[in-house]
């Protein structure tokens, strides 16, 4: 963070000081909520929550260095001391942000929110420094906490926005108003909490509403195969820029296709230029990721051959996204299992079947979760185009709704030992363990409350085990 002193902080938040011998120290290092990332000059925020009282570290993190704690009571160190910790933490990071002049890009979707943000990531650090969102910490904590660990020195700032609810990106935008924001599609994920895809389509349209207006250099950078994101150019003031394959993008790819290991290559052709790329990234739905990324790019000044470039250099920086490894026997195991939704199950799915080509594949998928009404015919649908797709064997893990998947796949045709249904993660490491072969392809891929990473994980471990062995 920049260095605000701490009677500073108390203005800008609204707060009392509580056990501060001196106003005037700075604090010079980050702002965290986990006592165990506490450096020197740090600020630590209390939260109070159902089974960890932040505060109760207080002493601790004090010793660690902490210069003080933001906190909703006084706790015998020193504290800037609020009515609302959450409330206070917003408004910091609305200074800080207004204080650095960093242009300050958002992005919001119903998927690849995060592997979209760390690809712009990327391409920008090839013209200026960078900060942006770690992982999916894109909440009410998340955001505010990273728009904090800017510097001086940062020119952009890239922040990914949730939202499982109308309101929630306004709220969001208001802590960090946003210079670009860039809406990436409008899907199913977490249809069951907003109601369906209008009211999705309303949530996020928010972003583009906080846009500044094009003279005051607002821009809107829209999905235009999605004619829900297409639509939301009425809602904004700002510069709306299209991207995708429609012939009418501003930004767009020709020539789509997947390498013989499943990573998309494409003509990126922009205002200014084309260029080649060749990703490193696997599955063709990186495709519209990278060309959002390039859109927003090109916007900053950068050139169609310098975007091309950094697109074909970048990698994953954010775990259990399309994350591949080869073991030493040559299985591959592809592990997405951070989360799961219609739209990027099925672009895994086809990522799969690129990748397997002339190989066994296995696709070892859980539950899909707040799906609402949809939750069937979605899970049916998986498991249909996972036959569709030739996928050798599919394995449902779970409940309900893995029975779905499976009785999806049985209607399709998978009649024989095609697919199973197994109770838990550990029943699908075991059936793998006993069945797998050298260079066999195995994508594990639900939501992140089904914790299928662990298949990955044991599975990865078994072939280490395996090269011990063979030692």
């Amino acid at each position: 963070m920049i260095a605000l002193s701490l009677a500073e902080i108390a203005t800008v938040v609204g707060g009392q000081t509580h056990d501060i011998p001196d106003p005037s120290v700075q604090v010079t290092g980050p702002v965290v909520r986990d006592s165990r990332e506490v450096e020197p000059g740090s600020l630590f925020v209390a939260f109070a929550g159902e089974r960890v009282d932040g505060h109760d570290f207080a002493p601790a993190v004090v010793r660690a260095g902490a210069a003080a704690v933001l906190a909703s009571r006084p706790v015998g160190v020193p504290a800037i001391v609020v009515d609302d910790v959450q409330a206070a933490l917003g408004a910091l990071a609305r200074h800080v942000v207004q204080r650095l002049g960093a242009t300050l890009v958002a992005l919001t979707g119903s998927a690849g929110k995060t592997s979209t943000k760390d690809l712009i990531a990327q391409v920008l650090q090839h013209r200026a420094p960078t900060v942006w969102t770690p992982g999916s910490l894109n909440n009410e904590i998340g955001l505010p906490l990273t728009a904090l660990s800017a510097t001086e020195e940062t020119k952009f700032l890239v922040l990914e926005m949730g939202a499982r609810g109308i309101g929630h990106i306004r709220y969001l935008t208001d802590l960090t108003p946003p210079r670009i924001g860039l809406v990436l599609n409008v899907g199913t994920a977490h249809i069951g909490e907003f109601g369906g895809r209008e009211q999705i389509a309303q949530a996020k349209g928010e972003l583009v509403e906080s846009l500044p207006a094009s003279d005051a250099g607002g821009v809107a950078v829209l999905n235009a195969d999605d004619p829900l994101v297409r639509a939301m150019a009425s809602r904004t003031k700002a510069k709306v820029i299209l991207f995708g394959e429609s012939g009418e993008a501003d930004v767009r790819a020709e020539n789509v296709r997947l390498t013989d290991s499943g990573q998309p290559a494409f003509s990126l052709h922009t205002p200014s230029g084309c260029s080649d790329v060749t990703m490193r990234l696997y599955g063709e739905h990186h495709v519209s990721n990278a060309l959002a990324a390039a859109a927003v790019a090109h916007e900053l000044g950068m050139s169609a051959h310098e975007i091309a470039l950094a697109l074909s250099e970048a990698g994953s920086l954010s775990r259990w996204r399309m994350e591949v490894t080869e073991r030493p026997d040559g299985v591959t195991i592809v592990n997405d299992a951070y989360n799961a939704n219609p739209e990027s199950m099925r672009a895994a799915l086809r990522a799969l079947a690129a990748m397997g080509k002339g190989r066994r594949t296995w696709a070892v998928l859980g539950k899909m979760a707040e799906l609402g009404d949809e939750a069937l015919a979605e899970h049916d649908a998986v498991g249909r185009l996972a036959v569709r797709l030739n996928v050798s064997k599919l394995v449902a893990v779970g409940g309900r709704e893995a029975s779905w998947l499976q009785l999806g796949a049985y209607n399709e045709g998978s009649w024989g030992e095609e697919s199973v249904h197994v109770s838990d993660a550990q029943a699908a490491v075991d059936l793998l363990r006993s069945e797998l072969r050298p260079g066999d392809v195995v994508l594990v891929k639900a939501s992140r409350s089904v914790g299928l990473e662990s298949v990955a994980q044991a599975l990865l471990e078994t072939g280490a085990e395996g090269e011990v062995a063979a030692r």
